[in-house]
């Protein structure tokens, strides 16, 4: 594996890393104290490229490789979560995933516009009811002729209130069934029986757009079944795959954001006549810091190249996911240390990135999952089969 970055690679993160320091620093601590998700960066986003980077050019994409996925989303996080987040959902979860399941048809009615930030896509798994138990959830789509009948509510989706087509995923079969009676849809926000409602008062990514949204009695064409019925469950995992690459790379961007943060404050601040900097505890919270930097951006990267060989990476996938956040979760609680007490106030940004770093850790497999799977597949109970529609490989 070639561990360099290529001229590409890095044009790329100087552009996204320009776009943050000039649209997203300067205003995030306001927009974090007022809960405001400013959605004019998304069209931003979007003349850059960065909406569909690793989709492919026929499809509206930039047509680049999966690890310039990752580079964007560290970059972004590098800001804040929230755009992190807004690229990990539209791109990772919705439009990777209709680029693996999605009919030709489906791909240029709905990828397209969306690979060129002309349409916003966002993913509803999570119920009141079901989130690491997928096969509790209570969504129906009963079909009657032409369309099927779907009812139900989403919670904890990203865009819920800016997103034009949603990814949603309910029963078509008796329940008794579980896995086996779940199928995915292309839900457009304009059909009537679609609302959508924000969560407020969140601990941490206040800036994010976060919240509910309703089916009742929504009408959604046949042709707008994404995939075969039954085949839900095995759509959600791979959009998961998707999804938890997108996270992990944007805690790798949050570490980041926390080492700049604690060497900057380490030089200026001074105790007992040098610099804090110099003290040993800080240096080994700072080293901490550095490792798991190290080897979070380790883990996603090789992932990416098994992703860029359209080749299963849910093992791998997992792993650095899991690592990546805990790693950024410790990263944020280090900074705020190393800051003391004006690390517990919002005039220093890692208060911000402490309660940023816990949501990842929840969110697409709890640490207690990705550890248990992992376990799984060392102790040889868990083994990956080939998906039946595999990721499309990256060419250069």
């Amino acid at each position: 594996m070639n561990f360099e970055f290529t001229e590409e690679q890095i044009m790329l993160r100087k552009t996204v890393r320009d776009f943050t320091d000039k649209e997203i620093m300067p205003y995030i601590a306001d927009w974090d104290r007022q809960g405001k998700f400013d959605s004019s960066l998304l069209p931003k986003l979007a003349e850059l490229g960065l909406m569909g980077v690793c989709i492919p050019e026929k499809y509206g994409g930039s047509g680049m490789d999966y690890n310039a996925l990752a580079i964007v989303c560290e970059e972004l996080e590098r800001g804040d979560t929230a755009f992190r987040t807004a690229v990990s959902v539209h791109t990772g979860l919705n439009s990777m995933t209709l680029l693996q399941w999605g009919t030709e048809e489906q791909k240029l009615k709905y990828l397209v516009p969306q690979a060129k930030g002309e349409k916003i896509g966002a993913f509803g798994l999570t119920e009141p009811s079901a989130g690491t138990d997928v096969a509790a959830l209570q969504a129906t789509a009963t079909k009657q002729g032409d369309y099927y009948l779907l009812n139900g509510q989403k919670t904890w989706i990203s865009l819920c209130d800016i997103a034009d087509y949603f990814l949603v995923f309910a029963y078509t079969g008796e329940k008794s069934e579980r896995h086996k009676a779940i199928s995915a849809f292309i839900v457009e926000r304009s059909w009537d029986g679609f609302s959508s409602k924000a969560i407020k008062g969140k601990h941490g990514i206040r800036s994010g757009n976060t919240g509910e949204i309703f089916f009742e009695n929504v009408k959604v064409p046949k042709e707008n079944l994404l995939g075969e019925e039954g085949e839900g469950f095995k759509i959600a995992m791979a959009a998961l795959d998707n999804g938890r690459f997108t996270v992990a790379a944007g805690a790798v961007g949050q570490i980041m954001a926390c080492i700049e943060a604690s060497i900057k404050y380490a030089h200026e601040r001074e105790t007992f006549g040098k610099e804090i900097g110099r003290h040993q505890l800080v240096q080994q919270m700072i080293a901490k810091m550095e490792a798991g930097f190290q080897m979070s951006r380790l883990l996603v990267y090789r992932a990416g190249e098994l992703k860029n060989q359209g080749k299963r990476n849910t093992r791998e996938t997992s792993l650095a996911k899991w690592q990546a956040c805990d790693f950024a979760n410790a990263a944020a609680n280090d900074a705020v240390q190393i800051h003391g007490a004006y690390g517990y106030s919002d005039e220093y940004p890692v208060e911000r990135y402490l309660r940023n770093s816990k949501a990842p850790v929840i969110y697409e497999g709890t640490r207690e999952v990705h550890t248990i799977m992992q376990a799984e597949y060392v102790l040889g109970y868990r083994q990956d089969k080939p998906l039946s529609k595999k990721l499309p490989a990256w060419e250069n």
